[in-house]
């Protein structure tokens, strides 16, 4: 008994990683200008609201294409720092596979082979997993809530769960994306206390070589920064996800875009104090 007692607190310990699956972002706000979530035109019909968190602690949160296998967007608090990107462990959610108790973000292995909760299949009928992405040509994992923008280990590791990856073209994510993350959000960050910023995709037509997960038409961003608590300016960028080009553009223009893309849909993504122009 008292070795069972052991085993179940080691186990514990170990379980690091943290994702919450919720019904709506209410626990997770403040990644969010002002608690203003965007509104539901960029809904899927079967959505999820994960507050991803590690090391029990919020880091952002994903709204979850559970049919397509996607997220929609990530939204998150720029705060990027000196800490090193971490060895590539790659984590899935198991309170997107059925109702229990799990409440942390783990990979594979430990849930399939170590702990016995499920198989390999009954993952992958709700979400993306290695295997879908290990058969990709031409397409990359490609984060929506960046690593680089994150200061700490522990805000790194979080970014690598494939709820926030999407099928990435292979050059866009290795240059102009790249290039947005590491050279145009810090110029456009300078003199702003806080940054707020939401990455997404936008369904495309296609799907993955097993047809299993959704390739996107589109990747975009939106950055607000505050000066104190007011919002000083806001940006947008959007890329065709089969070409290494990016497109800078308003955020109002932004909206705009992706209400076209959503067939019609009225599109707003920040608060409305946000500057649009």
């Amino acid at each position: 008994m008292l070795g069972l007692l052991l085993l179940q607190v080691l186990v514990s310990c170990l379980w690091l990683g943290h994702s919450e699956v919720v019904k709506n972002f209410e626990d997770c706000l403040e990644f969010f200008y002002a608690g203003t979530t965007p509104n539901d035109a960029l809904h899927p019909q079967n959505p999820a609201w994960i507050c991803q968190s590690y090391s029990d602690t919020y880091h952002y949160a994903t709204l979850y294409d559970r049919e397509r296998r996607i997220p929609v967007y990530s939204a998150y608090k720029y705060h990027p720092g000196p800490a090193k990107r971490p060895h590539k462990y790659w984590y899935v959610e198991p309170q997107l596979i059925s109702e229990n108790e799990l409440q942390n973000m783990e990979r594979e292995i430990v849930l399939v082979d170590q702990l016995h909760r499920f198989t390999l299949e009954e993952i992958k009928r709700s979400q993306a997993v290695l295997e879908d992405y290990n058969k990709m040509t031409g397409l990359n994992r490609g984060h929506l809530a960046a690593c680089s923008h994150m200061d700490s280990k522990e805000n790194k590791t979080a970014t690598f769960t494939l709820t926030n990856i999407v099928p990435q073209d292979e050059n866009l994510n290795k240059d102009k994306w790249n290039k947005y993350e590491y050279k145009t959000v810090p110029q456009m960050s300078q003199g702003c206390t806080t940054t707020y910023i939401i990455t997404g995709a936008v369904p495309g037509n296609t799907n993955t070589a097993d047809g299993r997960v959704n390739v996107p038409s589109h990747i975009w961003s939106a950055g607000c920064c505050l000066d104190g608590d007011k919002p000083k300016k806001s940006w947008g960028v959007i890329a065709e996800n089969n070409k290494n080009r990016l497109k800078k553009v308003s955020l109002g223009d932004l909206e705009n875009m992706l209400g076209t893309l959503y067939k019609g849909r009225r599109v707003t993504l920040f608060n409305n104090a946000c500057p649009r122009q």
